[in-house]
């Protein structure tokens, strides 16, 4: 039933898509933003999310009469925003003064950034070529590294320094917006 290489196929594609290391900069920014993250609630959001989309996802979205490829470029658009207000310096997403700390780990942390359309998308794609317990696996694998990076932010924060932030900010902004674009094309323009 479990097969290691499987496993650790699943995780490295999910580890890839979810790009929590490169996500750091927007976590860091978030959290300055509305005081704390809750790095549990958040995890725990998005593996629920993951594992609905494992079990359910293309039942969930032709229940509302969308595509897989909608929902990769309606995830495309808000990554897209996310690395343009990284880049530029600007506020798209103003923090709500009534959001709670749990509502911002939720949205936009465990949707759409560490389980958003890429990653959706992905776990549907990889049911067509590996087993589903292979896939949770990787996926509970994922989840272990995403809490170890929420809980580390601070301490990722104190070592980078404010340049350090900035540039980084900045170069993750640039792959953000490239990610987005490539995620966009592939659903808009698909290959004949």
């Amino acid at each position: 039933m479990f097969n290691f290489k499987e496993i650790l196929s699943v995780t490295l594609i999910l580890f890839s898509v979810i790009d929590i290391l490169g996500s750091t900069p927007i976590i860091i920014n978030l959290r300055k933003k509305v005081g704390h993250i809750q790095s549990e609630k958040a995890t725990i959001a998005a593996g629920v999310l993951m594992v609905l989309f494992l079990l359910l996802g293309k039942s969930i979205l032709n229940l509302f009469g969308i595509g897989v490829e909608d929902f990769a470029i309606a995830g495309a658009l808000i990554i897209f925003a996310l690395g343009a207000e990284m880049i530029l310096g600007i506020e798209i997403f103003k923090p709500d003064p009534s959001a709670s700390a749990t509502s911002t780990s939720i949205v936009p942390i465990a949707f759409p950034l560490i389980a958003g359309a890429g990653t959706l998308t992905t776990i549907l794609t990889l049911k067509s070529e590996y087993s589903q317990a292979n896939i949770a696996v990787g996926i509970v694998l994922n989840l272990v590294i995403i809490y170890i990076v929420l809980k580390s932010t601070n301490w990722l924060e104190r070592k980078l320094g404010h340049t350090g932030l900035d540039v980084l900010r900045r170069i993750f902004g640039i792959i953000l917006l490239s990610i987005a674009i490539k995620i966009f094309k592939t659903n808009v323009f698909p290959a004949a």
